[in-house]
């Protein structure tokens, strides 16, 4: 599904140039559960903002499904990130003046579904989550583990090819980080195409396969113990 070749990302600080991604090449597989892990600055969240439509590399090749992304115009980019793209965060960015049942719709109404349809969907999907019964919750009347399902919801509004996950777990307690994680591998299990970027080993070795990265490189690629 995605093939990316020789990708570099290089940022102006001052005077100083930083290469957050010096030759990257890696492939994904439809259905996949990758982990990507590594220090902070390694250059793990500017690969997933790249493969997101987040952001743009400064040179290398992004196909994916054979579209070639790196070449996109803003106007392309919203809509594959849009359409074919579900983001989970770890601040969960949910808007908190609005109900669970209208955060996890707002990605519908971007795409133009209609009203009753996009209602729908967001309270099934609410309701693929365990969040049935808090539809019409805003975000400061939910826990943390609550919210970042309706995140997870909300992600997957679209139907997306990819779901991205930036350190999807961080700002959940223990159990409740274990249980968004099964939730993650329920979804993968039903053929959805996961990639978690993560700084907790723990986390990581529980994907089917683990991309380390050190100093905007791969150092290692290997299967899990999700395997």
């Amino acid at each position: 599904m995605i093939e990316i070749r020789d990708l570099e990302k290089v940022y102006q600080m001052g005077e100083e140039t930083v290469a957050a991604l010096a030759g990257v090449s890696i492939d994904i597989a439809r259905g996949e559960h990758i982990a990507i892990t590594g220090a902070s600055g390694s250059g793990k969240s500017t690969l997933m903002n790249i493969i997101g439509g987040l952001d743009r590399p400064t040179r290398g090749r992004y196909l994916f499904d054979g579209e070639d992304v790196s070449g996109f115009d803003d106007d392309d980019l919203a809509n594959f990130r849009c359409r074919r793209i579900g983001f989970v965060f770890q601040s969960f960015q949910l808007l908190p003046r609005l109900t669970a049942l209208q955060n996890v719709e707002l990605p519908m109404v971007y795409a133009g579904l209609p009203p009753a349809e996009r209602r729908a969907r967001a309270a099934t999907l609410l309701e693929r989550v365990g969040l049935g019964a808090r539809t019409g919750h805003r975000p400061t009347q939910m826990s943390g583990g609550q919210q970042q399902r309706v995140a997870i919801a909300r992600a997957l509004a679209n139907s997306p090819d990819l779901l991205l996950a930036d350190e999807p777990t961080g700002a959940l307690d223990s159990q409740t980080g274990k249980d968004v994680l099964q939730l993650f591998r329920d979804l993968n299990a039903e053929g959805l195409t996961l990639v978690l970027v993560t700084h907790d080993q723990k986390v990581a070795d529980q994907a089917r396969r683990r991309v380390t990265f050190q100093d905007g490189k791969i150092i290692s690629d290997q299967s899990g113990a999700g395997q």
